[in-house]
């Protein structure tokens, strides 16, 4: 993992240590409420482990530190947490590896949060596109991890409870139109392919799955699983201008994605789920 300054660590995050109970000797797990959030750290670093879940702990959360994916596997298997601290430079499997695994398993809907010590923006659009909820450079005031922490928290939980959630190999079928779930495109009445980017595809996937659902911004930002709030919130409406344009959607009268004023947005449209065709 990058260098982290051990003095700067020490002023951020100096306070009582809790008590901590071992888990596979590896994972240490703070004994709290039951109904108190349970914050998972993956961090190779022992010092950071320690000194996070310290502070973390003493302002309410109940924390489990373990030190790369191995161990993280290994609990995850047997518990449940409410949103995973990741860090990306570690040894074997990175954080990147790491979250794309969660976002593909039983974990998918568990928010992700990365840190990195590289200034670059590599790692930070890397990890968001796998598919991380956010993202905090290192140094960083732990006052701060804190606050995006329970900001992650706070937006999952406002969410609506979704439609079934569509799997790879399906067509969700409206109106004219059928979007293929493996190859990520549109399909018109004629059979003909529509392309999607990255951004179009998920934010489409978003409305398909909650058809007839006002959603907000915030909403579209946690049910889009990894896009930065800042810079989701500046481009959402573009995206949604683009997508009627694929859709052929008068945006003035729109059949598929209706603007509910001072609310958000609503799929309008009822979604029918079919089987792909071999």
């Amino acid at each position: 993992m990058g260098e982290y300054p051990s003095r700067r660590i020490a002023l951020l995050f100096l306070c009582p240590a809790p008590r901590l109970v071992v888990f596979n000797q590896s994972a240490k797990v703070t004994p709290m409420d039951a109904h108190t959030d349970h914050i998972l750290i993956v961090d190779d670093d022992r010092e950071i482990r320690e000194l996070v879940s310290t502070y973390l702990t003493k302002n309410g959360l109940r924390v489990t530190v373990v030190p790369d994916g191995r161990h993280m596997r290994s609990f995850l298997d047997v518990n449940s947490v409410d949103l995973i601290v990741l860090d990306v430079m570690m040894p074997g499997d990175d954080g990147l590896v790491l979250c794309r695994e969660l976002r593909a398993g039983k974990h998918k809907a568990t928010p992700v949060l990365m840190l990195t010590a590289r200034s670059d923006e590599t790692d930070r659009i890397v990890g968001l596109e796998m598919g991380a909820d956010d993202y905090l450079a290192k140094p960083f005031a732990a006052r701060e991890l804190l606050a995006r922490i329970k900001a992650v928290l706070r937006r999952t939980r406002m969410l609506p409870p979704n439609l079934q959630i569509t799997e790879a190999g399906q067509l969700l079928a409206f109106g004219d139109w059928q979007l293929d779930t493996t190859a990520r495109h549109l399909i018109d009445q004629d059979g003909v392919l529509v392309a999607l980017s990255g951004a179009e595809y998920r934010l489409l996937r978003v409305f398909v799955d909650h058809p007839q659902r006002v959603l907000n911004r915030d909403q579209l930002l946690s049910l889009t699983q990894g896009r930065e709030a800042e810079m989701f919130e500046r481009s959402i409406d573009l995206l949604v201008s683009r997508l009627r344009q694929h859709l052929k959607d008068d945006a003035r009268e729109p059949r598929y994605i209706k603007t509910v004023r001072s609310e958000g947005y609503v799929f309008s449209t009822p979604v029918e789920i079919r089987e792909a065709r071999q």
